[in-house]
């Protein structure tokens, strides 16, 4: 079979991958240049299945209030006359209960964990190299308070089996011996040693370049305009370089997921909310973090990416602003210096923004649409490369036809 895939983030290559072991003949269209340019360019580059929660969560819209005020706010949310946005947060909303968020972050952690899985023996078997690392993730509390709040996503993870570690400041210190020069700024932390991290742009750029050599096509610089149907098929898409056509077609174009399905009669509930990044080289070894610390305060991820750091984070709703205000990088850097000053050399900062293809929910949106030969792999929000392998993974199974290695219960359109 003939599948075409719309988008070559690190969704659509590992799609890309999964579906070409399946057996299929694959052609993928991206607009850009090359693999994984836009939102899996600089993303934070952690890996991490326990920490796979829904935005959606019991008191959020409260701490939602005092983000707006904070100084270095971890939310910006930038209103304009967009009925997708109102639609979107009045959505997000309804998901702000305790029985929603427990069975929307289950549904998460279960296709992390299986993801995480999937690309350590990807890994493995086509030993690539994208500067990861198998050295956990600690979430850092500033306060007892938040410290004593994470009983409930603890319960999660032992209710999965995830290993865990609840540590006290000097345990923090223990795991990120950089942190020493912080002592006093936090309360306790809590760890999972099977967490990873990456570069995801070098992964996608070397999964492609493999498989390019196994006969998958990438119309790079190619923009996809639209989808044609007919007799409730997808027959062809209308490219800026002309119509290409196959026997099923996935949609794997993150926030720009939705655009492409509405002339079909398809509303996909995904909004774009953008995140920032900045990497810098280390400048002392011994004050730099080893792994991924998670910044509780300010919604921060701070990750050792080889002999660079990569400190990434915040959420922005404001549509699809293609804006870069110092601001947002001054509290990037207020969270990385406070925690290891001195680890990195600062002269220089490579400033950048993505948007995240957000559900209301969490999880993302996978599998078959009412469309007969059209399929759904987006809305995998800041989760993309933690989700992408075991995302991959589960879409080429469902159009196979193949069984599935896990249950893709509530992870469909059909939820909606």
């Amino acid at each position: 079979m003939k599948v075409v895939i719309l988008g070559a983030g690190v969704i659509g290559v590992t799609s890309a991958h999964y579906l070409a072991q399946s057996g299929h003949q694959v052609i993928v269209i991206e607009r850009q240049p090359g693999p994984a340019l836009e939102t899996s360019f600089a993303n934070a580059g952690e890996i991490s299945p326990g920490y796979a929660s829904p935005w959606a969560a019991p008191g959020i819209p409260l701490k939602a209030v005092r983000w707006l005020l904070m100084e270095h706010a971890p939310l910006i949310l930038r209103p304009k006359v967009d009925i997708h946005m109102v639609r979107w947060l009045c959505a997000m909303l309804r998901n702000c209960t305790a029985a929603r968020y427990a069975l929307n972050k289950r549904r998460m952690v279960r296709l992390a964990e299986f993801s995480r899985d999937e690309l350590v023996a990807l890994r493995e078997r086509l030993a690539i190299d994208y500067d990861h690392r198998s050295r956990g993730t600690l979430q850092l509390f500033r306060t007892q308070q938040q410290l004593d709040a994470s009983v409930s996503d603890i319960a999660v993870l032992q209710s999965y089996g995830v290993p865990y570690e609840l540590l006290d400041p000097a345990g923090c210190v223990g795991a990120e011996p950089g942190l020493r020069a912080a002592r006093g700024r936090f309360a306790g932390g809590l760890r999972l040693p099977g967490d990873e991290t990456g570069d995801c742009h070098m992964f996608t750029k070397a999964l492609a370049k493999r498989l390019e050599g196994q006969g998958v096509q990438f119309r790079y610089g190619t923009k996809a305009e639209a989808l044609h149907a007919e007799g409730g098929r997808i027959i062809g898409v209308r490219t800026d370089q002309g119509f290409i056509q196959g026997d099923a077609y996935l949609v794997a174009l993150g926030s720009y997921s939705p655009a492409m399905l509405r002339p079909l009669g398809l509303r996909l509930p995904i909004y774009p909310v953008k995140g920032y990044s900045i990497t810098l080289p280390v400048a002392d070894h011994d004050r730099a973090p080893v792994s991924t610390l998670l910044d509780e305060s300010y919604k921060v991820a701070i990750t050792r990416l080889g002999d660079r750091v990569r400190v990434g984070g915040m959420a922005e709703i404001s549509g699809f602003d293609r804006s870069l205000p110092r601001e947002r990088q001054a509290t990037l850097l207020h969270s990385l210096n406070g925690l290891f000053p001195g680890a990195t050399a600062q002269a220089e900062t490579d400033f950048w923004y993505g948007f995240r293809p957000m559900t209301p929910d969490g999880p993302p949106i996978l599998g078959a649409t009412p469309i007969g030969n059209m399929y759904l792999n987006t809305g995998h929000g800041t989760l993309g490369w933690t989700m992408a392998c075991g995302s991959g993974r589960l879409v080429a199974g469902i159009i196979s036809g193949e069984p599935l290695p896990i249950d893709s219960d509530g992870l469909n359109l059909g939820r909606y």
